[in-house]
C-alpha cells in the first residue's frame, strides 16, 4: 500500500496540503525527550509532511519540546527546512572520516565524538561555563551547571516564530520540572504566552544545563520526572476523534548487556521510556469505564437524573476516540549510553533516516489511520511489534 492512503470520504484538511483521515477531526504529534537523537523525530515530521499529515497538536519534553517548537512556530512550508537547518547547526562539528566501517571502531568514532561534546559543547546549543561550576563559588552563575545554554535562546529566536505558537493556530505544550516543589507543569498556548524560556525550560537537564526561569520559579528538564508528554495530551483532549503520533526516543524494550558500555545505556534507556505503553494501558482501561458509565446513564430517563449526572451524561456523549501510532528508535549495536549527546553529522542522518523509514512504514499500513470504533475507544499500533510478530 502506498504511504499516503486515497482521499476517499474525506472533507477539507484544515490547511493547504493537509489531510484527514476519515471521521479524525485532529493529528497530534507527541515528542519524547532524548538529546541528540532528537533527530529521528526530525525524519518522522519529513515523512509526514510529505503525505500531507500536518499536526494540528504537538506537545514535546526536552529535545522534543525544541523539536516541537520548530514545528509550531513555522508555517508548513518552512517548519522542514527550519527542522533541517537546527540540526544541521548543532551537529556542524565534524570528525574526519577516518575510521572503518565495523561496530567496534564506529562505537570508539561515537565515543570521541560524545567526548568532544563534553569538552567543548555544541553550535549553537551550549558552551562550557567558566568557570566550572565545582570551581564556581556558591550561588554564582555558572555554580549549578557545567554548560551555559544562551546559545540556544539565540537560535530559538531565529528559528520559531513565538508570536505564531501564541496565535494558538495548532495547540502546543512543553513539560518541565519545578526545581524547588519537584512538581511536573506543562507550559500550554492555551493557558501560557510561550517563549523561548519555556522550551529551554523543558530542556534543562541537569547537571548539564542550567535550570531556567519562568516568572517567579525555575525549572529543569521534563524528563526528570516523565520523558514522555501522552498523559497530557490523553488529559486535555476534550472532545474530537485523534490520530496520535507518539515518537519515542527511548526504548523500553532491549538487548541484554554484555558489557558496562551496554549496562549504561540499558539503564538509559529504561529510565527515559517513561513507560508509554503503560500510559496508554491506563488510557484504554479509563476509556473503557467511561464508556460503561455512558451506556448506563444512557438507560437512566432524564428525569431522573440529577444536575451532575446530566452535566456527565451530556461529557461522555462526546467521548473522543484515539488512534495512537507509536514509533520508537531503537538503537544501533555500536551506540552506548553516549548516545544521548553523541551529536555527529554522520549520527544524525542516520537518526534521521530511520525515524523517515519507520514513519513511512507505519503509514503503510492505512488501516492505522482509521478511528476506532466507539466501543474500542482508544488503540495503540507499532510497525516493530508487527515486525516482532512476523
Amino acid at each position: 500500500m502506498d504511504a499516503r492512503p486515497q482521499r476517499a470520504n474525506e472533507g477539507p484538511g484544515p490547511q493547504s496540503g493537509a489531510w484527514r483521515p476519515a471521521e479524525c477531526d485532529r493529528i497530534a504529534l507527541v515528542l519524547q525527550g532524548g538529546g541528540a537523537l532528537g533527530a529521528y523525530q526530525g525524519g518522522v515530521y519529513e515523512a509526514l509532511h510529505e503525505a500531507g499529515l500536518e499536526p494540528d497538536w504537538v506537545d514535546g519534553v526536552s529535545i522534543g519540546a525544541i523539536n516541537a517548537a520548530l514545528i509550531a512556530g513555522n508555517p508548513p512550508e518552512k517548519r522542514l527546512e527550519r527542522l533541517h537547518e537546527f540540526w544541521e547547526l548543532v551537529t556542524s562539528r565534524h570528525l574526519p572520516d577516518v575510521f572503518p566501517h565495523a561496530d567496534d571502531s564506529r562505537r570508539v568514532r561515537n565515543n570521541i565524538q560524545a567526548l568532544l561534546t563534553t569538552l567543548v559543547g555544541q553550535p549553537g546549543f551550549f558552551t562550557p561555563n567558566l568557570p566550572n561550576p565545582w570551581l564556581s563559588l556558591r550561588g554564582a552563575k555558572t555554580a549549578t551547571s557545567i554548560y551555559d545554554s544562551s546559545p540556544l535562546r539565540r537560535t530559538l529566536h531565529r528559528l520559531v516564530d513565538f508570536d505564531r505558537i501564541n496565535a494558538g493556530a495548532m495547540r502546543f505544550a512543553v513539560g518541565a520540572v519545578n526545581v524547588e516543589t519537584g512538581n511536573f507543569f506543562y507550559f500550554d498556548n492555551a493557558e501560557t504566552n510561550i517563549g523561548p524560556e519555556h522550551i529551554m525550560a523543558s530542556g534543562a537537564l541537569p547537571p548539564g544545563l542550567p535550570m531556567v526561569r519562568v516568572g517567579k520559579s525555575h525549572y529543569w528538564d521534563g524528563g526528570l520526572v516523565s520523558n514522555t508528554p501522552l498523559a497530557h495530551l490523553l488529559d486535555s483532549v476534550q472532545g474530537g476523534n485523534t490520530l496520535v503520533f507518539q515518537v519515542d526516543l527511548f526504548s523500553a524494550r532491549g538487548e541484554l548487556p554484555r558489557d558496562m558500555p551496554d549496562v549504561l545505556a540499558r539503564q538509559k534507556e529504561i529510565q527515559y521510556s517513561s513507560r508509554t505503553r503503560m500510559v496508554t494501558d491506563t488510557y484504554r482501561c479509563l476509556y473503557r469505564y467511561q464508556a460503561m458509565l455512558r451506556e448506563t446513564l444512557a438507560m437512566v430517563p432524564e428525569s431522573a437524573l440529577t444536575p451532575e449526572q446530566a452535566a456527565m451524561k451530556a461529557e461522555l456523549a462526546g467521548l473522543p476516540r484515539l488512534s495512537i501510532l507509536h514509533l520508537i528508535y531503537h538503537k544501533a549495536v555500536y551506540e552506548d549510553q553516549a548516545l544521548d549527546y553523541e551529536f555527529s553529522g554522520v549520527s544524525m542522518r542516520e537518526h534521521w533516516r530511520r525515524g523517515y523509514h519507520d514513519t513511512r512504514e507505519t503509514l503503510r499500513h492505512g488501516k492505522w489511520l482509521e478511528m476506532p470504533t466507539a466501543a474500542a475507544g482508544i488503540v495503540v499500533h507499532d510497525v516493530h511489534e508487527l515486525e516482532r510478530a512476523l
